[in-house]
This record gives C-alpha cells, sequence and structure tokens, in this order.
C-alpha cells in the first residue's frame, strides 16, 4: 500500500443555505451542518482509504459564527492523520455573503473514520505523510487527540499516552 497525502483526500462540497436548512433565527440548523460535514468527510476518508467507512466518532466541532439563510457555504475536509484502521479527517468550513467574494471560517470539526469490509470487517488504510507545515501541525496534534481518547475510553494507561505525558513534563 502506497502512502498518501492529505492533498490525496482532500474534498470540498459548496453549497447554498436555503430556508427549509435554517432554524427561528434563520441560521442554519447545527444538526443540518454536522451532517453535511459528516458527508464531505466520509468521501475524504474513501479517498484516503480506497475502502467503505464508517464514522467511528465526532472528536471536536467548534461552532464559531451563525450561517445565515442565503450563505454560501464551503466545506473542506481533508485526512489529517491515518492509523491502523482509523483515519482522522479534518474539516473548514466558511461562509460567504453571495454578493460578496470574502469568505468567514465559521467552524471546523474533527471526524474520525474506520475502513470496513462489505461485512463490517475492519482493513488497513495506507499512510499519511503532511507536506505542508499546517498539514505537519495536524498530523502530530492527532497522536495527541488520539491518545486522549483512548485513555478516556479506557483503552490505553495514562502512563503509555508519550504524547501526552510530552505536554505535561
Amino acid at each position: 500500500m502506497n502512502p498518501k497525502t492529505p492533498e490525496n483526500s482532500k474534498t470540498i462540497q459548496t453549497d447554498i443555505v436555503l430556508p427549509g436548512d435554517t432554524n427561528s433565527l434563520n441560521n442554519l440548523f447545527g444538526g443540518e451542518l454536522l451532517a453535511r460535514m459528516d458527508k464531505v468527510a466520509s468521501i475524504a476518508a474513501i479517498k484516503h482509504s480506497e475502502q467503505i467507512v464508517v464514522t467511528a466518532s465526532i472528536n471536536n466541532v467548534a461552532f464559531g459564527e451563525p450561517v445565515p439563510n442565503g450563505s454560501i457555504l464551503t466545506i473542506e475536509a481533508k485526512v489529517s492523520r491515518a492509523f491502523n484502521t482509523s483515519m482522522e479527517v479534518f474539516i473548514d468550513v466558511w461562509k460567504q455573503n453571495k454578493t460578496h467574494k470574502k469568505k468567514t471560517k465559521v467552524n471546523e470539526a474533527i471526524y474520525t473514520f474506520v475502513a470496513v469490509t462489505k461485512s463490517g470487517k475492519t482493513v488497513k488504510v495506507p499512510t499519511l505523510v503532511p507536506e505542508t507545515e499546517l498539514e505537519k501541525k495536524r498530523f502530530d496534534a492527532a497522536l495527541r487527540r488520539r491518545q486522549l481518547s483512548l485513555v478516556l475510553a479506557g483503552k490505553m494507561k495514562a502512563n503509555e499516552a508519550t504524547e501526552l505525558k510530552a505536554i505535561f513534563d
């Protein structure tokens, strides 16, 4: 299996926020945004793994600003780190007024996907080689996030979390 770069998995979706997508304040429903991010992130994970993928977790979501009805919404996802059978996908979200070119970042999220066969058995994924400074930063941070998740889930002992120990030493 040949290694891949985050750019190989890059997936971008641009869409408009319509009245049926909004809450009583005429802003995009948070759940609607989560679903859109899940779709874009899953495509990025499929591109990286070339396998069926399932969402394992939503590790972090930061809602920065409301996205009003009529906004142009752009969601970009890239695999930020690949482990044995799982992949962390980092998602950036921007809004844009339909009459202005300026984009404003309104959200970011981190999802984890697992590659599986049609019968649901996990399958190995290619390694990831980050290229840009941002990709390297996200790649390094992904291991800390993974170790923290494993410690919190009771699947790793705190003293085994080498990346976390480095933060607190």
